[in-house]
């Protein structure tokens, strides 16, 4: 998986400990190799895990590579971005969009 910088990789087997179980509200970009609007992401979520570092945390999970996690939230189309908060999803978007545009949605969730 292309990783962008700054940004962890989570996986089926930590998904519950680095997601549900973090104490900062968590950006999870469902993404795949094989995505070319996954890829424009990465940029965007390297600049958001500088930025908001200290009450976002920001991770991707490769699709192909964690199908349970996966199928458990009825991810279909990449790149999905969801936000967990407390160990729920609290937030879903689908498909890229600029920096400024993921800000203002996560602007209630922050």
């Amino acid at each position: 998986m292309i990783r962008a910088s700054g940004v962890d990789e989570v996986t089926d087997a930590d998904f519950g400990d680095q997601v549900l179980g973090s104490d900062l509200p968590v950006l999870v970009e469902f993404t795949a190799d094989w995505c070319p609007p996954c890829r424009q992401m990465g940029p965007v979520l390297s600049a958001l895990a500088a930025e908001e570092g200290d009450r976002l945390r920001v991770v991707q999970l490769d699709v192909d590579t964690s199908p349970e996690t996966t199928n458990a939230y009825k991810v279909l189309s990449m790149p999905t971005f969801m936000v967990f908060r407390d160990g729920e999803p609290v937030r879903s978007m689908v498909g890229a969009r600029p920096k400024r545009r993921l800000l203002e949605e996560l602007s209630d969730v922050l």
